[in-house]
């Protein structure tokens, strides 16, 4: 189970970011809120792609470069990447240089538009796929909604989003709630779902 640990301010938090202020800040601003934002989104769903096989801190350090490079994840202006993108992106020094995640994402922008035609916005989408009933916070690296979302994803011909890395992106977007208990930013990841409007 993720447990909660004290930190020097004297607040408890979940035990994974005290490995670095940056942790820290992304698990007190970001990690768990909902989100409603296409475009925030399929950012976090780009970087989740990135972060396979790496550390969610090389990504984190890393982030503005990406936003830099992929337009700030505008899917719109993503689909319209091509093979001169594709060179530009894997001779940027600044973000992960790997050609399947690349184009990756810039197929998924593709995809992203096509979705929102069909279902009229991405978040709308995805928040279908939240669990009925919240799950009990614990250490898991996937749920059957991630295994679903997942697949609806990939029926849609999206690349690179597995039920683990979709699972990630569940928990940083605000679908699960797995701050600790204990933790002091959970109730407030609590009351920022409660007052959450799901989109339609």
């Amino acid at each position: 189970m993720n447990i909660a640990t004290a930190f020097p301010d004297g607040q408890a938090r979940c035990h994974w970011c005290a490995a670095t202020p940056q942790y820290t800040a992304y698990h007190d601003t970001e990690w768990g809120y909902p989100v409603a934002d296409d475009v925030r989104l399929f950012e976090k769903l780009c970087l989740e792609s990135f972060q396979s096989g790496l550390s969610w801190r090389t990504i984190l350090e890393k982030r503005e470069n990406f936003r830099h490079a992929f337009c700030g994840f505008d899917f719109h202006q993503m689909a319209r990447f091509d093979a001169a993108d594709t060179a530009r992106l894997l001779n940027n020094p600044g973000i992960v240089r790997h050609r399947g995640k690349i184009e990756a994402v810039i197929h998924n922008a593709r995809r992203a538009v096509e979705l929102i035609e069909q279902e009229g916005s991405l978040a709308a989408f995805i928040w279908r796929f939240e669990p009925p009933t919240p799950p009990p916070p614990q250490i898991r690296a996937q749920s059957p909604e991630s295994q679903a979302l997942a697949q609806a994803l990939k029926q849609r011909g999206w690349k690179f989003l597995g039920p683990t890395t979709v699972y990630a992106f569940m928990q940083a977007m605000g679908l699960v709630n797995d701050h600790a208990p204990g933790c002091a930013l959970r109730a407030k990841a609590e009351q920022a779902r409660r007052i959450f409007k799901i989109p339609q």
